[in-house]
């Protein structure tokens, strides 16, 4: 059985929204994308961190908009990248509502239907860690259904005021595991998820 695993840039104040450009996701007017991707090239060793990937990590899982936005970026850059080769040859699951969505990707799988549904079977299917990254909406359901293992997040110093949140109103406790903190005041911190019914607050 796999572990689900969310990996994600978030702000001081929880904003996850457009990390890497200025117009990667614009929804709700959000004016202040290209945050993460900004503080990280100032520090490439915490980007690296952030980007770390774990040996038992099989298969990628993404929301319809970030599969489209993310792996369509990277696989479409000419210049070299770190991100081409993983993106192109790692399996890749689509959650998705609508049994039409086209996956024009290479490795693609679309999981049609209700992601708390599909992810479950997924997990049951596979072994090692899917890894998520991005896609927000998906992670919040798939928090509230209980289905996340951990989170990787990379913390930047930096309060975005306004923007979407990784975190909705499902309350969690989390373990740290790892963490690391780096002189520009990024934080690279593996968070595991206690199972719930654990939450005492």
């Amino acid at each position: 059985m796999a572990e689900l695993v969310v990996i994600e840039n978030i702000s001081l104040d929880g904003v996850m929204q457009s990390p890497g450009g200025l117009d990667e996701d614009t929804r709700g007017g959000f004016d202040r994308g290209g945050w993460a991707a900004e503080w990280l090239s100032r520090d490439p060793e915490a980007a690296m961190a952030s980007m770390a990937g774990d040996a038992t990590s099989t298969s990628l899982l993404f929301g319809r908009r970030t599969y489209t936005d993310l792996v369509g970026h990277w696989l479409s850059t000419s210049e070299p990248n770190p991100f081409t080769d993983v993106l192109r040859d790692t399996p890749k699951y689509v959650a998705s509502r609508h049994a039409g969505t086209e996956l024009p990707h290479p490795a693609s799988t679309l999981l049609p239907g209700e992601a708390a549904e599909t992810v479950t079977g997924l997990t049951h299917a596979l072994d090692g860690e899917i890894v998520v990254l991005g896609s927000g909406e998906l992670v919040r359901s798939l928090a509230a259904a209980g289905l996340v293992d951990r989170y990787v997040l990379t913390t930047i110093p930096v309060v975005l005021g306004r923007g979407t949140r990784l975190f909705g109103d499902t309350p969690a406790e989390l373990t740290v595991e790892r963490s690391r903190t780096f002189s520009s005041g990024i934080s690279v911190v593996t968070y595991a998820v206690r199972r719930p019914g654990a939450f005492s607050g």
